[in-house]
């Protein structure tokens, strides 16, 4: 059992809302308000995305992309925590761990795209925009902070495996608090690649429906202060496994999930009585559903509340597993807490092929249990897969 990590600090930027008060508002209502059918990001389709609408910061030239300012406005709502924690640490005793998938390839797009019509770059353009490594660079130099520096890129696992390295120094006393979270922005490179995969949703996403038929494309951004010291929600343990079934599909038994969760059980100290609530990966695609819900079955049964929160926002890539902590987060805080879960937003059509599990509907109330803790899950291609353990004090 390892002892829990506070988490005194997030920011969250989202389709469901900017800011932790917007985005716990349309969070526990059940928002689909950001997803909107898109034209013009695949060559003669309409598609659905969850997109972040309202006004974002502005960012310096050198690090203008909108992963940037997705990530800025997250910042900007932990700063002073992280503040107080570098004036007591020192500056170069915080690490900043970040996850992405897309970095500034939006803006390496359309620079190309310029360079093709007028054989020249637009002015401004750096190609270093579009490194992966760029995200945490620019919240480092956002931030002031001088300790460890560096992305994590595990597709949708990114940023659920920032909380796993974090710890880890800490642990190890390269640092004494780290700023962690993840950003991606929607481009046509991702919506494209999912495209040929066929993976996309014609409509709006359908987790665990019969009629499931793909995803939808988010963006987001969230950030956290992680410290030694327990805070009002904590990370409670967490479970990291690769089962590499395939490169693109996950492993159809569910043995690589099912792992992950026991994983995290047992770093936390707990039973799957324990856990209160679970946000699943929950992506919408056949084959995801189908092994996530086998897994759960496999754990918990029919006992734990579960939700995909990605009916709201879409599957936010590299961001989904710290906006999906958030998510957590907020469902925990004394201060956004409602006393519900979020809620599952789908059709409502169950589908016999796979196994029950308790999807929760609007109003279902947060479970009384003897120690509040709640997991979520992210299951990257190449079966690169994390579950976290979020928890009150005491």
């Amino acid at each position: 059992m390892t002892r829990p990590f506070g988490i005194p600090a997030m920011g969250i930027v989202a389709p469901v809302g900017i800011g932790k008060t917007d985005a716990a508002r349309g969070l526990f209502a059940g928002s689909r308000a950001g997803l909107a059918a898109r034209e013009g990001l695949i060559p003669g389709r309409q598609v659905y995305v969850g997109a972040v609408e309202g006004i974002l910061p502005a960012v310096p030239p050198h690090h203008a992309t909108r992963n940037n300012r997705l990530m800025l406005a997250a910042l900007g709502e932990i700063r002073e925590d992280v503040e107080k924690a570098a004036q007591r640490y020192g500056r170069e005793r915080v690490a900043v761990i970040l996850g992405t998938s897309t970095s500034g390839v939006a803006e390496g797009e359309a620079a190309f795209a310029f360079h093709r019509a007028r054989q020249t770059w637009p002015a401004g353009f750096d190609y270093r925009q579009q490194e992966l490594g760029a995200l945490a660079a620019f919240a480092a130099d956002a931030l002031d902070l001088q300790g460890p520096a560096y992305t994590i890129a595990t597709a949708c696992s990114s940023s659920a495996k920032v909380f796993a390295t974090a710890r880890r120094l800490i642990a190890t006393g390269l640092c004494d608090a780290a700023v962690v979270g993840g950003a991606d922005s929607i481009c046509g490179t991702t919506l494209n690649g999912f495209g040929a995969l066929e993976a996309l949703s014609r409509g709006y996403c359908n987790p665990f429906s019969r009629t499931r038929d793909g995803i939808n494309i988010g963006e987001a951004a969230a950030a956290f202060l992680v410290t030694r010291e327990e805070a009002p929600v904590n990370l409670l343990g967490l479970g990291e496994t690769s089962d590499a079934h395939h490169m693109s599909a996950p492993d159809p038994t569910g043995r690589g999930a099912l792992a992950s969760m026991t994983a995290a059980l047992d770093d936390a100290g707990l039973t799957p009585g324990h856990i209160g609530y679970v946000n699943l990966h929950g992506t919408g695609t056949p084959l995801n559903d189908s092994m996530e819900s086998i897994a759960i079955a496999a754990l918990f049964g029919t006992s734990v509340p579960c939700s995909s929160t990605k009916g709201m926002t879409g599957h936010t890539l590299g961001a989904a597993g710290a906006c999906e902590a958030a998510f957590l987060w907020l469902t925990l805080h004394p201060e956004f807490a409602t006393g519900i879960l979020p809620p599952h937003v789908w059709d409502g059509v169950s589908d016999p092929s796979i196994p029950a599990i308790n999807l929760v509907g609007p109003e279902a109330g947060v479970p009384r249990t003897g120690r509040l803790a709640m997991m979520s899950n992210s299951f990257a291609f190449g079966g690169s897969n994390v579950s976290l353990i979020l928890g009150r004090s005491g």
